[in-house]
């Protein structure tokens, strides 16, 4: 079970010698007003959320912080880069900011649904290629897209040029029904839904390009059943209970964990 002391030291980016030094003070009260000064003092897991107050300010205590973000076209998934802003910039002020890493990857020219976790096995389960977790992007297109061969149960069986078969479970064109997340540029003619099992480099721009078309913009707007608040503006982000957690099945060898759409 965690310790006070290193839950204060993670959901307020404190060094533990500090957080030592606070509750010594007696600066730390409890939910009922209690002073709790014992650096050792275990919460259990149904504890959590725990609320104190340090020096007048309430805090929530958390073991772990799932969150759900509309990454903006322009900002990189990466937490540090030179070049562009991140979207983990865009978290500041989110609990336990410090600890939050990205769910895969979103490219800096796509936008949508990013999820973000403290909980580093959630980030395996919900990204290898075994577990086998949906994405749904949808796109704007430069021109309508050719029909996508099919095998003898009727499910898209499509060679990429670099002899790799995307896993689609589903690949649509959309009449006007589009998530209103995704951008519609300049020189748009079609839109299309696309739903994958990898979600592997530059997949979806490549699936595209396979049937004829090319992709002008790209909106993830669901992953492991969770879906893009269609009020959600780009940028914001919420706090989630909890994460899906899928089970591992059977993927092709060819697989590859997930890197950016």
């Amino acid at each position: 079970m965690p310790r006070l002391d290193q839950l204060l030291a993670r959901n307020l980016g404190l060094s533990r010698r500090v957080v030592t030094r606070v509750l010594r003070s007696g600066s730390v009260r409890g939910p009922g007003g209690e002073v709790l000064r014992d650096p050792r003092l275990t919460l259990a897991p149904g504890q959590l959320p725990f609320t104190v107050d340090v020096r007048g300010r309430q805090v929530q205590l958390r073991e772990h912080v799932h969150l759900m973000q509309h990454k903006p076209v322009g900002v990189v998934t990466s937490r540090k880069d030179n070049r562009h802003p991140t979207a983990w910039d865009l978290l500041e002020g989110a609990p336990m900011h410090a600890e939050l890493k990205a769910v895969g990857r979103l490219d800096l020219d796509a936008s949508g649904l990013l999820l973000w976790t403290t909980e580093g096995p959630r980030i395996h389960a919900l990204t290898h290629p075994r577990r086998a977790v949906s994405r749904v992007y949808e796109v704007a297109l430069a021109r309508p897209f050719e029909a996508p061969p099919r095998d003898a149960d009727g499910q898209v069986s499509l060679i990429l040029a670099d002899g790799s078969r995307p896993r689609i479970t589903a690949l649509a064109g959309l009449e006007g029904a589009c998530h209103p997340a995704l951008p519609r540029p300049p020189g748009t003619e079609a839109l299309a839904s696309v739903t994958l099992l990898d979600g592997s480099h530059h997949e979806v721009k490549r699936i595209f390009a396979a049937l004829g078309s090319h992709v002008l913009a790209l909106t993830r707007v669901a992953h492991a059943g969770l879906r893009l608040p269609e009020a959600m503006a780009p940028g914001e982000w919420i706090e989630l209970e909890e994460l899906p957690s899928p089970s591992p099945q059977r993927a092709r060898p060819e697989s590859s964990a997930e890197e950016p759409a």
